[in-house]
């Protein structure tokens, strides 16, 4: 297969991989969970203080017990989904403190906004898994926030979900949670039900946060994105080559803590490092170093057999407009094309991860509904081809009456939603409206018409009285 991006030859990509191989064993990585570093002694791992060594023999054993595909399971089976090889998944933003509207204003989010893009994710026909923090919910206690999160994600939507890595505890609350719903901790042990972002805390660290929440959403056989995000020039090298390595050595690390928790633990190998913007010290995920990195991390991911993650509709863009079009556009498909299997931040992002916005959420969307038609294979058989039919129009005949374009034109061609394919006279009379404004209509059409899916009302009751109880335990209310 041709494709203009840079495909890494077997010994680029050794190159990387003994690089990080140094770094592991002769600079190590520090995690600050105590538990984690006892769990790395037992395993005859050297550790000093807090830093960690891995010889290149503990990284390959890693890699043999981890899987090369899994599945997620909802509670409707029949939005179960596949995230490994070729099969791949679209998930929503993540992290948002503010939602920006059609206006460019910003304004903290609400956890209104949260159960807002719960149900824009249940009613979406191209994003397939709900997220987890879509949005940072400013009006409600940061301490128990979390289980607010979970209560929606399972209540609002019958999609896979993401999972709550916050803390060790987080991570406990979302198991508790989830064995509510499937009936018993013992039924989701071997059965992933969430998938929970675990970030690195890049120069070669793991906070103790993330390290608490990854050995026990490991240990209960949850699956884990173990990433890193690196801003080439602040937190990691300025060049891309040095970053490769870096962000490798971390990902290396967190999977093989993942592997010694509970071999076989699904975990996913990601990414969305990026450049550093060298006028504002900021970082830039609208970079083509942002889409470039996402090209090798598929490829180094399928060189251990890991499924892979990344960013997918990006942009440092503070509206839903042309550079925030070309720049998620740009993403999105790189991702897709390039193989990435579990692609994060696909609908509603702005401002490098600083907003959410409800009508790039539904362009977004959209896009992802481009891509996926993008790789729709055709059939190429004797009856699609149709000689027949092409002999009898003919030359210089027409197509538009025969009865196969009458029998596939609903069908057979992707049908947009909001992207406009008026003339200039149609769209005139339609009120000339751009697409940010449609898609701002279509929020409104679709909460209006949002119907909660169906869910046990016992387990519903459980759920609400657990998460009251969890409340009372760590507030007081």
């Amino acid at each position: 297969m041709y494709d203009r991006m840079q495909e890494l030859t077997i010994a680029q990509i050794e190159k990387i991989h003994n690089a990080s191989m140094d770094l592991l064993k002769n600079t190590g990585i520090a995690f600050n969970d105590s538990e984690a570093l006892q769990i790395f002694k037992n395993n005859d791992h050297r550790v000093e203080g807090t830093t960690v060594f891995f010889e290149e023999s503990d990284i390959k054993k890693a890699l043999e017990t981890a899987p090369k595909r899994f599945t997620v399971h909802a509670r409707n089976p029949k939005n179960n989904v596949e995230v490994g090889e070729d099969d791949f998944v679209f998930a929503p933003g993540y992290g948002a403190p503010f939602v920006i509207d059609l206006n460019g204003e910003k304004r903290e989010a609400t956890m209104e906004d949260y159960d807002n893009f719960c149900k824009l994710v249940h009613t979406s026909k191209h994003i397939n898994m709900n997220g987890w923090m879509m949005v940072e919910p400013s009006d409600m206690p940061h301490e128990t926030v979390h289980m607010d999160l979970n209560l929606s994600n399972i209540l609002l939507c019958d999609k896979p979900f993401m999972g709550s890595p916050v803390s060790r505890q987080g991570a406990l609350d979302g198991i508790e949670m989830a064995a509510i719903v499937w009936g018993g901790k013992e039924k989701i042990m071997d059965k992933v039900v969430s998938v929970s972002l675990i970030n690195s805390l890049s120069p070669l660290q793991f906070s103790d946060e993330m390290a608490g929440a990854l050995i026990e959403l490991a240990r209960h056989g949850q699956a884990c994105v173990i990433a890193s995000l690196i801003m080439a020039g602040a937190s990691g090298p300025v060049t891309l080559d040095g970053v490769l390595a870096l962000q490798n050595a971390e990902i290396l690390a967190g999977i093989t803590l993942a592997q010694l928790v509970r071999p076989g633990a699904p975990v996913v190998y990601g990414s969305t490092s990026s450049a550093m913007d060298m006028k504002s010290g900021a970082l830039s995920i609208g970079a083509p170093e942002l889409s470039k990195n996402i090209s090798f991390v598929a490829q180094i991911a399928r060189h251990y057999g890991l499924p892979s993650r990344s960013g997918g509709g990006l942009t440092d863009a503070l509206s839903a407009d042309a550079q925030a079009g070309i720049e998620s556009a740009l993403a999105l498909s790189t991702a897709a094309r390039s193989g990435i299997n579990f692609i994060l931040h696909s609908c509603g992002i702005l401002g490098s991860y600083i907003a959410m916005s409800y009508e790039k959420f539904i362009i977004d969307e959209e896009l992802c509904g481009v891509v996926k038609n993008m790789f729709k294979p055709i059939a190429l058989t004797d009856e699609t081809i149709d000689l027949d039919m092409i002999k009898t129009v003919g030359i210089g005949g027409q197509y538009l009456t025969q009865p196969k374009t009458f029998k596939l034109c609903r069908t057979e061609f992707f049908m947009p939603t909001v992207m406009n394919r008026m003339n200039h006279d149609s769209w005139s009379a339609a009120g000339k409206k751009a697409l940010d404004r449609v898609a701002y209509d279509k929020v409104s059409q679709r909460l209006a018409t949002y119907e909660k899916p169906e869910i046990d009302p016992d387990v519903e009751i459980k759920l609400t009285e657990y998460v009251e109880k969890r409340k009372k335990e760590m507030i007081g209310k």
